[in-house]
């Protein structure tokens, strides 16, 4: 095609609205720039549709567009706590903590400040997986949001709308920064001026969304319910969750049907009551067991210097705790519904007897102990010279100490245990700490001096 000056006097127009448009993009990018935030030429460098950014991140990455489409769509689940909302989690706690004093309403507020920082960091992360809106993030924090309007966000397929969106945010973030550091006057009134309609440009944007766009199926609902309800009602059946659903929910439901959609969410069955699993049992299990074992189990060995662990709890619910653990966990011993020495509810226990599964469990747990972590330590040592070290002369005298050393261990916090009635003597414990044999063990294996 040939380009004659007609045609370069009609392109005019659309050059000088291209060349101010490189102009006003300047200052954003040099402010995301100082920011550490890079425009890349893949899926930042302008605002584009879901399609777009799925055949660019497709190419760049070598990709399949399924996987491309995974990468694009990470918005975090809605955080919540018990089936309620933080902002009003925290507006209660607030007003619990009014009728507290001293100590007590120190610890809530330290509560509160931890749940608030944890929010925090969920809004963060929902405003980093919405790819077209992160590179904008200065901006937007400084706008009135919540975790709904950025799930609107996250729906927003329009690509004018976006547009539209970052425009607001742009415009709004340009003459902020111009503000800074600026005297009062009709410049910085003309300044903030711009800045507030940015702003009510960027909440009609999120207006023109509907709240029917975030609703939930009605199989989200009865699956949100069921949980709400377990976690409010542990050991609730399926007859009496189907009988407490509304009435929408519960003319399209039977009881039948619950019983085989709990299996989707992570719950625990016992004599036909549910109870839901936490879900750092899913996120760590070793991290849980540890915790698990620092408050509700023990490390020990009997005098015979057999290694024992094991993990208690009580009642329908702890039977199925302990269920669920043994399950995740995949090796030990249960022992359930043993009547318990006070004749009350039924004893659960999972215990771990021999020394390959007492020393598997106590390596993966070790870096998440708090409080048995001496125990753990002083087993791994016993099985350690029980597997390989029985003819060292050293031997029998370490199991002793060991034994000693375990007893103290598991009773130091016991005001009034008669120490001398098992043969030890506090003056003695430091150096049997020192007697560790770990390092002897390690130069022996190193120099193959092991018979």
């Amino acid at each position: 095609m040939m380009v004659n000056e007609d045609n370069l006097i009609e392109s005019k127009p659309k050059i000088e609205e291209l060349e101010d448009l490189r102009e006003e993009k300047k200052p954003v990018v040099q402010a995301l720039s100082d920011l550490g935030i890079e425009l890349d030429k893949g899926i930042s460098d302008y605002v584009m549709s879901d399609y777009e950014a799925v055949n660019t991140l497709s190419k760049n990455l070598n990709i399949n567009a399924s996987e491309a489409r995974k990468q694009l769509s990470s918005f975090p689940n809605e955080y919540v706590v018990d089936g309620e909302n933080i902002p009003d989690l925290v507006k209660k706690m607030r007003k619990a903590r009014r009728k507290l004093k001293g100590e007590d309403r120190l610890r809530m507020a330290k509560a509160i400040d931890t749940v608030i920082d944890g929010y925090s960091d969920h809004i963060s992360k929902c405003i980093d997986s919405i790819y077209w809106l992160k590179p904008y993030k200065e901006p937007l924090l400084k706008m009135r949001f919540n975790e709904k309007d950025l799930m609107k966000l996250n729906k927003m397929g329009d690509v004018k709308s976006r547009r539209k969106v970052v425009d607001s945010l742009c415009k709004f973030w340009e003459h902020d920064l111009k503000k800074t550091d600026m005297v009062y006057g009709s410049e910085y009134s003309s300044l903030e001026k711009t800045c507030r309609l940015a702003k009510k440009d960027f909440r009609a944007e999120i207006k023109n969304i509907s709240d029917q766009s975030l609703v939930k199926s009605k199989k989200e609902r009865v699956l949100s319910f069921i949980e709400s309800e377990i976690r409010k009602q542990p050991g609730i059946g399926a007859k009496q969750l189907h009988d407490k659903m509304p009435s929408v929910l519960h003319k399209n439901t039977t009881s039948n049907m619950i019983s085989k959609m709990v299996k989707k969410l992570d719950v625990a069955v016992v004599n036909g009551g549910y109870y839901k699993m936490p879900n750092e049992i899913k996120k760590n299990i070793w991290a849980y067991t540890a915790a698990f074992i620092d408050s509700d189990g023990y490390i020990t060995m009997d005098r015979n210097h057999n290694p024992r662990v094991g993990l208690i709890a009580t009642g329908d619910r702890g039977r199925a705790f302990m269920e669920e653990m043994h399950k995740s966990i995949g090796f030990g011993k249960l022992h359930l519904n043993q009547k318990s020495p006070q004749d009350t509810r039924p004893v659960q226990r999972l215990n771990f007897y021999s020394q390959d599964n007492v020393t598997d469990l106590l390596t993966k747990c070790l870096p998440h102990f708090r409080l048995k972590k001496g125990n753990a330590e002083l087993l791994l040592e016993l099985i350690r010279m029980k597997k390989s070290y029985k003819k060292q002369d050293w031997y029998k005298g370490r199991c002793d100490e060991i034994f000693k050393l375990m007893k103290w261990e598991n009773h130091k916090d016991h005001v009034g245990f008669d120490w001398l009635k098992e043969g030890i003597y506090l003056d003695d414990i430091a150096k049997l700490q020192g007697n560790n044999k770990m390092s002897l063990m390690d130069s022996m294996e190193q120099i193959g001096g092991v018979e």
